[in-house]
């Protein structure tokens, strides 16, 4: 009998590779305790299968001639009660990747096959167990680099999202039998017109507000990226170092040492921070430090707070005036003013920065003042990531179905508050729905599966 390739055995190993203490192993599909039967040997000498459901045995994986490849532990799920609905035998062996390649080659052997990206929990979208919002969260719950978007991914796995989907399918769907209904008894003149604008403005208000939190919701998922600028030998690299906490830059007093940019991040009250050390700003004939201050400038753009460094031991010339107000003009918002080198007995300030500016003096070679730094560094953080609680994240895929969504509610709303055609409207709502399930996955072309879940790891 020819399977479906859903239904057909796969195997992957669902732990990191490399050398370790344990891995895991996962084979599914259609009889797949049978066909790990066909792998194992157990000390009782009864066959795999035959024990119960969600059971845990002690055993021996083995090759072809019969012998032992390695001690294991097989975990038997039946389905539908597993992560893909299912059948399941999960299989914790040493993690050596010797090993592993043998007993994945012994289940190629017996007719597996390799499991391709995401491919689990694509079945489980597939069988029903999970939508496709979950699926996505899952892989974000793997990925994400901040308590933040732990904390949401988990819920949304947990189905949050799913649920605040679902309230808007049953809102729609409302409105289409008020809609229906009023087009029924037109005639009679029995209309609830005020009740469709009410609840299409509700809905509206209601998908608005996700999408106004997309920006901060970016740095939620990818964290705040904070980039040092300054003119050549400010002390950018031992200010950077100085944040770390750990020797991460080279520091000198040769001008024009940091010729690349260099990133290291850290986790700080839950959220995850990129500190990028740049190359100094000036003119120079040297093409490898000039590639390096090229991108200093792009940094200034893509970077979400700057750290604009000035050396107080030094007046700037007038190229690097030129410089420092060019980018305190196109990025006032997220520009906070350091002053280096407090530590010298000589100070030289800049006369046009505004006291509108963010301004903390500091000595990187003492640590003067780095923690008053580090607060305002937080202080610039809360105010990108906002005080409101933000309920759901999105990936880019969902915001941009959902602001088609919410660009064609747009549209039939303020169409609707000017005259209502309730057959056209009923019509309208249901491509709605369309664009709800194709979010949800309960209709969704396998082109779309396969690009969700191309960014899987191979074991999800």
């Amino acid at each position: 009998m020819m399977l479906h390739q859903d239904e057909e055995i796969i195997i992957a190993q669902c732990t990191p590779q490399g050398i370790g203490a344990l891995a895991l192993l996962r084979i599914c599909g259609n009889k797949a305790l049978e066909f790990a039967t066909k792998l194992a040997h157990l000390p009782s000498g009864r066959a795999l299968h035959e024990n119960p459901s969600h059971t845990i045995h002690f055993g021996w994986v083995q090759d072809v001639q019969g012998n032992y490849i390695d001690q294991v532990m097989f975990l038997l799920m039946r389905g539908p009660k597993t992560f893909t609905g299912q059948d399941t035998v999960e299989i914790t062996c040493h993690n050596n990747p010797l090993i592993i390649e043998q007993i994945i080659d012994r289940a190629l052997q017996l007719g597996a096959r390799k499991a391709v990206s995401g491919e689990f929990a694509k079945r489980a979208v597939l069988y029903g167990k999970i939508d496709l919002l979950q699926a996505e969260a899952i892989h974000d719950l793997i990925i994400a680099p901040t308590e933040q978007a732990v904390k949401a991914s988990l819920a949304q796995v947990q189905g949050t999202l799913s649920s605040w989907m679902r309230s808007l399918e049953h809102q729609i769907l409302k409105i289409i039998a008020y809609t229906e209904a009023s087009f029924e008894f037109l005639d009679e003149e029995l209309t609830f017109e005020q009740e469709i604008l009410d609840m299409l403005s509700e809905l509206c208000d209601q998908t608005d507000e996700l999408l106004q939190t997309y920006d901060k919701q970016h740095y939620i998922k990818e964290g705040i990226k904070i980039a040092l600028i300054g003119s050549v030998n400010v002390g950018k690299s031992s200010l950077f170092n100085a944040l770390l906490k750990k020797q991460r830059s080279i520091v000198t007093d040769i001008a024009g040492t940091t010729r690349d940019t260099i990133e290291s991040g850290m986790v700080y009250e839950g959220n995850f921070i990129t500190f990028v050390d740049t190359a100094g700003l000036r003119d120079t004939q040297d093409m490898v430090e000039k590639q390096g201050i090229d991108r200093s400038f792009l940094e200034t753009h893509v970077a979400d707070i700057l750290l604009l460094v000035f050396d107080v031991t030094k007046n700037l010339t007038l190229q690097e005036t030129a410089l420092y107000q060019e980018i305190l003009q196109k990025y006032p918002d997220k520009i906070i003013i350091v002053y280096n080198k407090i530590d010298a007995q000589d100070h030289v300030y800049p006369n046009f920065i505004s006291e509108q500016n963010s301004i903390i003096s500091v000595s990187a070679h003492t640590q003067e003042n780095i923690f008053e730094l580090q607060k305002e560094i937080i202080q610039k953080m809360n105010a990108l990531l906002g005080q409101g609680k933000i309920a759901y994240v999105l990936n880019k895929r969902q915001y941009d179905i959902l602001q088609s969504f919410y660009a064609k509610l747009q549209q039939i709303y303020k169409r609707a508050q000017q005259h209502i055609d309730y057959e056209l409207l009923a019509t309208e709502l249901k491509d709605c729905l369309e664009l709800l399930a194709e979010l949800t996955g309960k209709d969704v072309r396998e082109a779309v599966l396969d690009a969700v879940f191309k960014g899987f790891c191979v074991g999800k």
